[in-house]
């Protein structure tokens, strides 16, 4: 009686366990669990999210447009400019008059969309040519790699100015400039991983059973690569946020009345001898807050995606 009790535990504990293997086997579940253990990782999407909702919906709280100049106040910014909720100049006002509450609105949807459609957009163009390379090879991986040698050669503050002389400066096309400056994203290391994968049995069982080459690379390889992408686009979005904050900083980036972070810091530093420090720690604050974030975010998800850390 006891032994055979003691074989239906056995049994009963080898089938939960076997349960439990088989549930660990779900990459992405895996991945979600052991992200969300990662505390510095789930604050900074707090804080990403936060940012997202100010640049959405920050501006139902504006009681001036970021266009807009408060004629009372202009001359006497020094003085009377600073931060104040009664004349509803929450974060203070530029040395236009113009309302710094509104324009940190304006400059933080500004800054995150490039960042994140100019960003993501780049790291997928980039993984699709370096998943052709890598699959094709010979003449192909040769001629991607040339140009992708120098390209990187090219400094893209001298591209960014060149672009606008022809094209003129706007949202639309300074997304269009970071996306060519950065079409290398994510090109190596997802032209390296296909290389690996191209000759496995999965692939030579998928060619066996007559499919297209289109159909194998984006069936049955780019699922095994995706992870690679997620890491990586978590990692070009606050570089991209980075970068038109620098030609924004530089004069070459978005054009007035429309503003983003790096715009606002390039005012704000300019003027800040004149005791107006509120006009530059703000955006930087903001600023400085998502690429914090965004690079703990890329963090956590790599230790969460990559299966050589898998414990």
């Amino acid at each position: 009686m006891t032994s055979a009790k003691t074989h239906l535990n056995s049994k009963e504990f080898a089938e939960q366990a076997a349960e439990e293997m088989i549930t660990s086997r779900s990459f992405w579940a895996d991945a979600r669990v052991r992200f969300f253990k990662n505390r510095m990782a789930v604050v900074s999407v707090f804080m990403l999210l936060c940012l997202v909702l100010f640049a959405i919906f920050g501006h139902n709280f504006a009681k001036w447009s970021y266009e807009e100049i408060d004629w009372s106040i202009l001359g006497k910014i020094k003085t009377e400019g600073a931060p104040s909720i009664a004349n509803g100049h929450y974060f203070g006002l530029d040395e236009l008059g113009r309302d710094m509450f509104a324009r940190v609105v304006q400059g933080s949807r500004t800054s995150l969309l490039v960042g994140f459609v100019a960003g993501i957009t780049s790291v997928i163009i980039g993984s699709i040519i370096g998943a052709m390379a890598g699959y094709y090879g010979g003449r192909f991986d040769q001629i991607v790699m040339g140009m992708y040698t120098i390209w990187l050669a090219v400094p893209y503050i001298i591209f960014f100015v060149v672009w606008q002389a022809f094209f003129g400066r706007s949202l639309a096309q300074l997304i269009m400039v970071i996306i060519l400056v950065n079409w290398t994203a994510g090109l190596l290391i997802v032209r390296g991983q296909v290389m690996m994968m191209k000759n496995r049995e999965f692939v030579d069982a998928a060619r066996m059973l007559g499919l297209n080459d289109f159909a194998i690379i984006f069936r049955h390889i780019a699922p095994n690569v995706l992870w690679v992408v997620v890491i990586y686009s978590s990692m070009v979005v606050p570089e991209v946020i980075m970068m038109e904050s620098l030609v924004s900083f530089l004069g070459v980036g978005i054009q007035e009345p429309n503003t983003s972070w790096g715009a606002l810091i390039s005012e704000g530093a300019s003027t800040m001898t004149f005791g107006t420090l509120w006009q530059l720690a703000y955006p930087a604050a903001f600023f400085v807050i998502a690429q914090v974030s965004l690079y703990y975010i890329g963090d956590g998800l790599r230790d969460a995606l990559d299966p050589k850390d898998r414990r």
